[in-house]
């Protein structure tokens, strides 16, 4: 029988290849869509974990994530410096990370912050960023690049590297006089890490110095008051003079460092909880974001409610696994739409699997003749015609998985490199075989109607009597 099911379809091969390419097309967007939609949840879910609350100024949660987490877009108005001294200064504060954005390179994201980012960032449910070559910066001409930058652009340790004032491919000033030397290359975690390129807070604030400071070197201000002096009626630059309070507050290159005890000028301060504190944007005093760890989970509400009460600057608190629901909530009608197209092409090819096995049947009363003069009965043919279905349905669903994993070896490097998100190809997962089940089910019942109308004309043909 499936000898016979065989040839007849190799005899109809022109109908049945393009029945059995709908049918693949069909599966390919139902487990594409499917896998796109968990994998970006799942990739979402990785990059937020272990931040407890992400410290903004007020404005949208999904926005805040987005840039501080992804580096997609940005934050809008910084926080002073005084505010973050304050924050990590809370009680309830295990661990404060200052972020500062606004430039790329090459595309990607650059972040300012300090050392303690690859001591508290987490990813993939709690795991440490490893470096896979290298060690964090210690200089504020020094980065860490990710693994996808290194894999783009073949970076090592000791590679200079040119930033750009912008976001995404959108470079305004090339900061070709003050390049950074690569000191360290992160491993692969699969999340938006993977595509950014992290520097000091120092080396950040330098390259948005006047021109006329940076040029010659710009990350000498740190060590440099009297070029500051020269320049004083510039607001980027300060003369590096102690507070007159002594209440552990200094300036220097419009920076404050916070902490127990002073160190000398110019020298990063470090408070009784261990953390060093250094980093100041561009505009004096002020940063993008930060990331906040919690000695308690249970006083998320409490820091909330104290920051939006602080009346000196108005301050958002972002929970990221909140902001991912509202997120979630936002995406949900576009996956609904996508479902449903998908939904509506695997629909489209179980009715082509069905009109060409049904338009054919008249052509084939001779062939079906013929089977019941050597012996084959109605039920026969009506099986006959189920197992066409089965073969078309089988190579139709094997040829979809084909073209899906083929479809993301080419399209997982755009995703990585644009929104940090990588899809895999992997064993498909229960949902997925549950769905390739439902098309595989949903083909053959559709396939009845052509066997049953089989079967009523083969049971006519023997009943009639022809002269």
């Amino acid at each position: 029988m499936f000898n016979l099911c065989y040839k007849s379809l190799l005899n109809r091969r022109f109908i049945a290849a393009l029945t059995v390419l709908s049918i693949a097309l069909s599966v390919a967007l139902i487990v594409g869509v499917e896998r796109l939609r968990t994998e970006a949840r799942a990739g979402f879910a990785n990059s937020a974990s272990g931040i407890d609350l992400i410290i903004a100024a007020r404005g949208n949660d999904v926005q805040i994530l987005m840039a501080t987490v992804f580096g997609v877009g940005t934050t809008g108005a910084g926080i002073s410096w005084d505010s973050y001294e304050m924050i990590e200064d809370l009680p309830q504060i295990s661990w404060t990370v200052p972020i500062m954005m606004g430039d790329n390179h090459r595309g990607y994201p650059v972040i300012g912050t300090s050392e303690q980012y690859f001591d508290h960032f987490r990813h993939s449910g709690g795991q440490q960023l490893i470096f896979a070559e290298g060690v964090p910066f210690k200089s504020p001409d020094g980065a860490v690049i990710g693994a996808k930058v290194a894999q783009a652009f073949g970076y090592t340790s000791g590679t200079e590297i040119v930033n750009a004032h912008g976001s995404g491919e959108v470079a305004f000033d090339v900061h070709d006089e003050a390049p950074f030397t690569v000191t360290g290359v992160l491993g692969h975690t699969g999340t938006a890490v993977d595509r950014m390129v992290f520097v000091s807070l120092d080396g950040f604030d330098a390259l948005h110095e006047e021109p006329a400071v940076a040029v010659a070197d710009p990350f000498a201000l740190v060590d440099a008051p009297e070029v500051a002096e020269e320049h004083e009626d510039h607001d980027h630059v300060e003369l590096d003079e102690p507070d007159e309070h002594e209440e552990g507050h200094q300036e220097h290159d419009d920076r404050h460092a916070h902490g127990s005890g002073h160190e000398d000028e110019g020298q990063t301060v470090t408070t009784s909880d261990g953390h060093d504190h250094d980093g100041h944007d561009h505009e004096p005093g002020t940063i993008n974001a930060i990331f906040a760890g919690l000695e308690e989970k249970t006083a998320v509400l409490s820091v909330q409610r104290q920051l939006a009460d602080h009346r000196d600057e108005a301050l958002t608190a972002v929970l990221p696994n909140v902001a991912l629901l509202q997120l979630w909530s936002i995406t949900s009608t576009a996956e609904t739409a996508l479902r449903l197209m998908a939904g509506a092409v695997a629909v489209a090819g179980m009715i082509g699997m069905v009109v060409m096995l049904s338009a054919s049947l008249d052509n084939r009363r001779r062939e079906f003749a013929i089977l019941r003069s050597v012996g084959a009965t109605p039920a026969g043919v009506f099986y006959l015609i189920l197992l066409e279905a089965v073969l078309l349905l089988s190579a139709g669903i094997v040829l979809g998985v084909i073209a899906l994993s083929a479809l993301t070896l080419v399209i997982d490097p755009l995703l990585a490199a644009n929104f940090g998100l990588r899809i895999g190809v992997g064993v498909p997962s229960f949902r997925e075989v549950l769905l390739i089940a439902i098309v595989f089910c949903s083909g053959l019942l559709a396939s009845i109607i052509p066997a049953l109308r089989v079967y009523r004309m083969t049971l006519s043909d023997g009943l009639s009597v022809r002269l």
